[in-house]
């Protein structure tokens, strides 16, 4: 059965897949069924305790017999969930329900058109359709996270040719939350020092405004509790996909930042320059901005699965990016769509005797690399598979010496 065969027909319906899974979707909202949106609860609930000096010792209990869960972003981002916190609970959550489902279409629909894919909108639905019910966008709808949103800012900026509108979305994510800071190697690699010094520029605005309306909370929060990654919650649970994670898990404690860790940094670290190196070389924006990403999920001492909604872009590229005819680049694409699509890290949650608990049997151990494999997996996909497409200018050049040239009868 040919693939694309299946998808054109599938495409024929995607307005109604899409619509399907909206309606389902916004019903379990409705009903809240598996729909806590534990954290969003945290960022509305929290959010007010800037002002009254406590946010960094005030915990929010409820659905959280296990781990009472902290607010755990600097002060600004504190600041920037406040609104929450002025209206009912219930036009909050439906709000940002709205506004992430938005950006999973947004986010899905630019990464094909930065490809140039085919039959852009149809494609679009389709995979919002079916991305709703993947295990990282599910997560972070029902804990009410907000990746989608960090990611939707991230992906317009970063490809953003002016430099202040790049640089400044990079840093304002990163002053809501530490992670997107890592988009700065891509602007390094592609030589945008520019947007480089705006987004420094705009990361030292979010802290310099924390300092000013929150002073001592920041100093704690920045001079103390800013390495503490027990305090974001268990290391070694298998629901943190990092790098640390699964080191952590695989020899059974809690690997820190020791030799261990830094040695899966490094593997890390090579195949991202080799796969960046690959993409910019070849144009592919997206897949050097898809790089960065996954690099810094890797790296990064805490990557919950639902921080790993970056799979969905990544596997647009996959699917339909000019090296999607190689085998590599297939097979990276077929084990995401089966690590995202299968729901294991929610049966390894159930498996597991305890969130505190790292040691585990050697098979837990093993399948808690899925991500992590994965995301390694994907920097070696799209470093082989534009490396193997050669050099466009080069074959361009090529194409024209190999056409027959005229023959000058005079």
């Amino acid at each position: 059965m040919n693939p694309r065969a299946v998808e054109a027909r599938v495409l024929a319906v995607a307005p109604w897949l899409l619509a399907l899974s909206l309606l389902g979707q916004l019903t379990m909202v409705a009903f809240q069924t598996q729909m806590t949106m534990i954290d969003l609860m945290v960022y509305r609930n929290g959010s007010p305790e800037l002002f009254t000096g406590f946010l960094y010792d005030w915990r929010l209990s409820e659905f959280s017999d296990k781990f009472a869960l902290p607010f755990t972003y600097p002060p600004f981002s504190a600041f920037v969930f406040l609104p929450l916190s002025w209206v009912p609970w219930g036009v909050a959550r439906w709000f940002w329900q709205i506004l992430c489902l938005a950006c999973l279409f947004w986010l899905i629909r630019t990464a094909l058109k930065m490809i140039d894919a085919e039959h852009l909108s149809r494609r679009a639905m389709l995979w919002t359709a079916l991305a709703i019910w993947v295990e990282p966008v599910r997560t972070t709808l029902n804990y009410g996270q907000i990746n989608l949103l960090l990611a939707a800012v991230l992906l317009a900026t970063m490809a953003s040719t002016r430099p202040w509108v790049a640089g400044f979305g990079v840093g304002l994510t990163a002053g809501i939350k530490l992670t997107p800071a890592v988009s700065g190697v891509y602007f390094l690699g592609t030589k945008r020092f520019a947007a480089a010094i705006w987004s420094v520029v705009a990361f030292a605005l979010t802290v310099g405004f924390g300092f000013l309306i929150a002073p001592q909370l920041s100093k704690e929060y920045w001079f103390h509790l800013l390495g503490d990654a027990t305090r974001i919650g268990p290391v070694g649970s298998s629901i943190n996909q990092s790098l640390r994670g699964a080191l952590s898990r695989t020899v059974g404690y809690d690997v820190q930042s020791g030799p261990i860790w830094l040695a899966g940094c490094a593997v890390a670290v090579v195949l991202m320059l080799w796969a960046l190196r690959e993409a910019l070389r070849a144009r592919q924006t997206l897949a050097a901005i898809v790089v960065v990403q996954v690099f810094g999920l890797l790296v990064s001492p805490i990557s919950w699965s639902h921080h790993w909604v970056w799979a969905m872009p990544a596997l647009m590229w996959l699917l339909y990016g000019p090296a999607n005819r190689h085998r590599l680049v297939n097979i990276t694409a077929v084990v995401w769509v089966v690590s995202i699509g299968s729901f294991l890290i929610s049966f390894l949650l159930i498996w597991q005797d305890s969130i505190w608990i790292i040691s585990r049997p050697w098979w837990e151990s093993l399948l808690g690399w899925v991500y992590p494999a994965a995301g390694l997996l994907t920097l070696v996909a799209v470093a082989v598979g534009l490396r193997a497409l050669g050099d466009p200018q080069t074959e361009a050049v090529s194409s024209l010496e190999s056409e027959p040239q005229p023959v000058d009868q005079r």
